[in-house]
């Protein structure tokens, strides 16, 4: 995809992440916008960071990894959004910021002792599996908050709140109701005395319900790069 499209389309979704909030009655500063860059090339990437983008979601770790290496000279986050397999870990740990996907206690483990000592803490979400999809990646709500517990003890890692990818519905108010599972957990959390301040939900299709139901992060890839080939 050209430059000037994704430019034009990363536009589009600003001002839908601006509409959200106000419908929402919440600030816009409250909700960062993760572009989903798997798959996508380097250039594309370049050509959203121009656009003012500085935050970049991957699913791939030997995909993501040659991208960050290629871009190493652009001040940009990266955010590890796929599943977790305990033989990338020390990648994952050494080449992002966040990694949204933690789903059990020893990937976090991991994730701790790989994480350079020289660097900030690596920021985690736990992701549940609010729909209980088999096919999906994530904890059931009643492991959340012992997971959560286990986490806040590590040292080289910043457990900062919870993920989900629900079943795919085009009904709005289908779609708030099981972003609201996510933003409930987090407050039986914070009662509990575990400080979240992240609800990282909502894609291309569905943002809208995500934002009003308190997400912080929204994933957004086909709408800023276009489907996927």
């Amino acid at each position: 995809m050209n430059s000037a499209l994704i430019q034009e389309n990363l536009a589009s979704v600003q001002q839908r992440i601006e509409t959200a909030s106000k419908d929402a009655a919440r600030e816009r500063s409250e909700i960062r916008l993760l572009a989903v860059s798997k798959t996508r090339t380097a250039e594309e990437i370049i050509a959203a960071y121009q656009a003012g983008q500085t935050a970049f979601g991957e699913n791939y770790v030997a995909e993501a990894v040659e991208k960050i290496e290629t871009l190493s000279d652009y001040p940009i986050e990266w955010h590890y959004i796929g599943g977790i397999q305990s033989n990338k870990t020390r990648l994952i740990a050494m080449h992002f910021s966040w990694v949204h996907t933690i789903a059990s206690l020893k990937h976090a483990k991991r994730l701790n002792e790989q994480r350079p000592a020289e660097f900030p803490p690596l920021n985690l979400c736990i992701q549940v599996n609010i729909s209980h999809e088999q096919s999906k990646g994530g904890v059931m709500e009643s492991d959340v908050l012992p997971l959560a517990r286990e986490i806040v003890q590590l040292g080289r890692v910043k457990l900062r709140g919870l993920m989900a990818l629900p079943a795919p519905t085009g009904d709005f108010e289908k779609q708030r109701k099981n972003f609201s599972i996510l933003r409930k957990l987090r407050e039986e959390l914070q009662s509990e005395g575990i400080e979240l301040d992240t609800l990282s939900m909502g894609m291309s299709a569905d943002m809208e319900a995500s934002i009003a139901e308190g997400a912080t992060i929204v994933r957004i890839g086909t709408a800023i790069f276009g489907p996927r080939s």
